[in-house]
């Protein structure tokens, strides 16, 4: 486990390469023997840093959620990581490109909380019975931490992408909100587009057969901190396309077809 003085200068590290837009070395290859708790502590001492600084806590972010995503980083669990103030955009509006390294757009389902939610056997109907709505949304992420070793062509473990709070870096929420009974949450699709041309289609069935399954798996992590889902929290439920490269000049719409659209452009 590292001390508390690598977890202290690991959180300085990826604050400065986000503000300087200048990646760091991957934490796992300069700390070899780096746990995913020593990850969360990393990520938490980042975010308190941040909350410092005058940010807000606005919910949290589910990653890892499907198969192939698990498969290729050789896990069988999620990960999860903090929404803040700043990290929230408009439906339709401008993404300021130069604030970030090198954005992906995901396209999930974010769950709005209605009551708190906590303890360590919550469930898929704790999960429903505790949400106000559900609402259309797209992922923005990005990375403080490279994501290919230069020296050893390594690309980043788990440890790397916790640490690096889950990889997020913003939230757009649109469409048509819904009640959490008004359809089947497995069976809602999206179709990703990127400057008209159709990049992704998924259905939120990939995020752990019910997207809700991500958000009792986040209770219980939270749980073990003493920490729950607040009312008024957005979360994040996990992404069901593939991460999707954009760049400036880019506008993204992901249509929910019956839930509308949401939609956003890198400026």
């Amino acid at each position: 486990m590292l001390s508390a003085k690598d977890i202290k200068a690991a959180a300085a590290a990826l604050d400065t390469a986000e503000k300087t837009r200048v990646q760091i070395r991957q934490l796992t290859q300069q700390h070899p023997g780096i746990t995913v708790e020593d990850a969360y502590k990393i990520q938490r001492a980042w975010i308190d840093s941040k909350l410092k600084a005058g940010r807000q806590i606005i919910g949290h972010k589910i990653g890892l959620t499907s198969k192939a995503m698990q498969q290729a980083l050789n896990i069988d669990t999620p990960d999860s990581g903090y929404l803040l103030d700043d990290m929230l955009f408009a439906d339709g509006g401008e993404i300021p490109t130069d604030r970030f390294i090198g954005t992906r757009i995901e396209v999930e389902l974010a769950f709005v909380m209605k009551t708190r939610l906590e303890g360590p056997n919550c469930t898929l109907f704790d999960v429903m019975n505790a949400t106000d709505y559900v609402v259309p949304a797209l992922e923005i992420l990005d990375t403080r931490i490279e994501r290919v070793d230069p020296k050893t062509k390594a690309t980043r473990k788990i440890a790397d992408t916790i640490a690096d709070n889950a990889a997020n870096a913003g939230i757009v929420v649109g469409g048509r909100p819904f009640k959490p009974d008004a359809a089947d949450l497995r069976w809602v699709s999206a179709i990703l587009t990127k400057n008209a041309a159709v990049e992704e289609t998924g259905v939120a069935a990939g995020v752990l057969n019910h997207p809700a399954n991500g958000m009792a798996w986040l209770v219980r992590s939270l749980h073990r901190n003493g920490l729950a889902l607040e009312p008024g929290q957005v979360v994040l439920s996990g992404s069901f396309v593939r991460p999707v490269e954009a760049r400036k000049g880019d506008t993204f719409q992901a249509d929910f077809g019956p839930f509308g659209t949401v939609g956003c452009h890198f400026a």
